[in-house]
């Protein structure tokens, strides 16, 4: 490790953003050798990112990955700093002087807008905000969310426009007992929306939704789904998508729809209409969301290579809210690369760029390196990919020992940062614990910051009582 990795020398890596991509990063890193020390900083008091945050909390068992970031954690060599945001309480600037290289793994945290008229209008949301405040993340804790009318419009066909369907379309009943969050909950168990309609500017066979996610909408209690079979009348070139072996996720989820469509006429309360080749063009209302203007498409081009151009009719779709579900991007952060066009920290196998030139020391994985692709274990292969560019790295490193967190502690101090250890989050995470078996749920998320660091002020206050009897 030319002059690293040794315990008086230890290779020290910072890595921010507690997500997949950091927690599989790390795990790549502490692999390697003994003497490599990783620390993890994270924005929020918790740790796991869209596995505890983005994951619906219908679906437990896609957060069973937690399990491996909780072994990850426990690994010597690793800390984890929560409550920390670099690019404001700490410049990467002084990050980089304390450590021998960084890895950015924040994430995509904003969403992309659709760019037309009304889209700022009352009722018009981002999905990324309603998954966040269904799931508790502190940031989107606040949101109002009007869910007294009668129609809702989920515009893009991902597995979270499904996940925004499915909440919305299930019944109180099949909500309780989830980590769904208690204000949510409270919502959604008094809403008064009947018609769910998800649009997709494309045909059902460029539709991004997997099958899994897309049956669950035909076995919900009191929700049918509805798909117009003209809609399923592929043109030649979604024929040969559907005929290409490789694309055999995009026919199962077609003989999904197919099976929707055979249904008999809706008998329950709540509809989930999904819709093809139609786009957004306005969203209507006098000071709020009345409706939303759609373009209808057709398809042109070559097989995997077909694009949605506008016929020129148009329809009006009444609704009282509107979620955005089109997509993902990354946010630029002080001191580090961004491109603006595509949402991403610029790279060349996981190594920062500025133009033609690489940047020493700073590296990049998951989907502030790659874009918003893949599922969560996709997240591993590419964090071992960046972790190998920066092992084929060192002897470009310079070997002068860094001291890590330590060199950080007088900022932290000065700037009041209440730092938040692994330990303190397991004192977080077991309150939450404690607080769902109360109300019969798995847990019950605390929401907001105040609340997390109260937990463990009450547990440093016990904790001096017991010293003091």
């Amino acid at each position: 490790m030319a002059g690293l990795g040794t315990q008086d020398n230890p290779l020290r890596i910072a890595i921010v953003g507690s997500g997949p991509a950091g927690f599989y990063a790390a795990e790549a890193l502490l692999k390697v050798a003994p003497a490599v020390a990783v620390d993890m900083f994270e924005r929020l008091a918790s740790p796991f990112g869209l596995v505890r945050s983005g994951v619906a909390p219908d679906h437990p068992k896609l957060k069973e990955p937690i399990h491996v970031y909780q072994r990850i954690a426990a690994s010597p060599g690793f800390r984890f700093f929560g409550n920390v945001t670099i690019g404001r309480d700490i410049s990467v600037a002084e990050l980089q002087g304390c450590y021998h290289a960084v890895i950015f793994t924040c994430g995509a945290q904003s969403d992309r807008t659709m760019d037309i008229p009304g889209e700022d209008l009352a009722g018009s949301h981002a999905a990324t905000e309603f998954v966040g405040w269904y799931n508790g993340h502190p940031d989107y804790r606040d949101r109002v969310f009007d869910l007294s009318g009668s129609t809702a419009v989920i515009v893009g066909q991902g597995n979270v426009a499904v996940d925004v369907c499915r909440i919305l379309a299930k019944t109180a009943d099949e909500l309780r007992g989830s980590d769904i969050a208690a204000h949510a909950f409270e919502v959604l168990a008094q809403s008064k929306i009947r018609d769910i309609v998800m649009i997709g500017r494309r045909g059902p066979a460029q539709a991004k939704f997997t099958h899994p996610e897309l049956r669950e909408l035909g076995s919900l209690a009191d929700c049918d789904p509805v798909v117009n079979v003209r809609d399923l009348d592929l043109n030649a070139a979604s024929r040969a998508e559907l005929a290409d072996k490789s694309n055999r996720a995009a026919q199962k989820s077609y003989e999904v729809l197919q099976q929707f469509a055979a249904r008999p006429a809706p008998t329950h309360r709540r509809r989930c209409h999904i819709e093809f080749l139609k786009t957004p063009i306005e969203l209507r209302g006098k000071g709020r969301l009345e409706s939303v203007m759609l373009m209808h498409n057709r398809l042109t081009g070559e097989a995997s290579h077909q694009v949605a151009e506008p016929t020129g009719e148009t329809a009006e779709l009444s609704c009282s809210i509107l979620f955005r579900s089109i997509g993902y991007r990354g946010v630029a952060m002080p001191g580090v690369p961004f491109d603006a066009a595509r949402g991403v920290i610029p790279n060349r196998d996981g190594r920062v760029t500025d133009g033609a030139t690489t940047v020493p020391g700073l590296y990049v994985s998951g989907w502030i390196k790659r874009g918003p692709t893949g599922i969560i274990g996709t997240n591993r292969e590419d964090s071992v990919l960046t972790v190998n560019s920066l092992l084929a790295d060192l002897p470009q490193f310079d070997t002068a020992a860094r001291p890590g967190a330590e060199g950080l502690q007088a900022l932290f101090n000065a700037r009041s940062v209440r730092l938040v250890s692994y330990a303190d989050w397991q004192k977080i995470d077991a309150a939450e614990i404690r607080r769902g078996e109360a109300a019969g749920k798995s847990r019950e998320k605390f929401t907001r910051l105040q609340d997390m660091l109260g937990v463990l002020a009450s547990e440093e206050q016990a904790s001096a009582a017991c010293v003091a009897a």
